[in-house]
């Protein structure tokens, strides 16, 4: 069940990630939905690995949208060069 919940909160905080972080990414819906459910992924097992998170228990809705914007500006990054 924790799966489900951290695609559709990483679903949303894709959208919120990209609406926050300046500047043109150049990419559709998809890819933000996409990078939105990886960031709120690095963002459960970054706080799992930390210590703020229990094994397993998804990441709040702030660290996902945390996550996908670092994840947003490593993507920048790489498609600079």
């Amino acid at each position: 069940m924790s799966i489900i919940f951290t695609v559709i909160i990483g679903l949303i905080a894709g959208f919120v990630a990209r609406a926050i972080k300046p500047g043109d990414d150049g990419m559709g819906w998809i890819m933000t939905a996409v990078l939105g459910v990886a960031g709120s992924f690095v963002a459960s097992y970054g706080g799992a690995a930390l210590g703020l998170y229990a094994p397993g228990q998804p990441a709040g809705f702030i660290a996902s949208v945390i996550g996908a914007i670092v994840l947003l500006v490593i993507y920048g990054l790489v498609k600079k060069k």
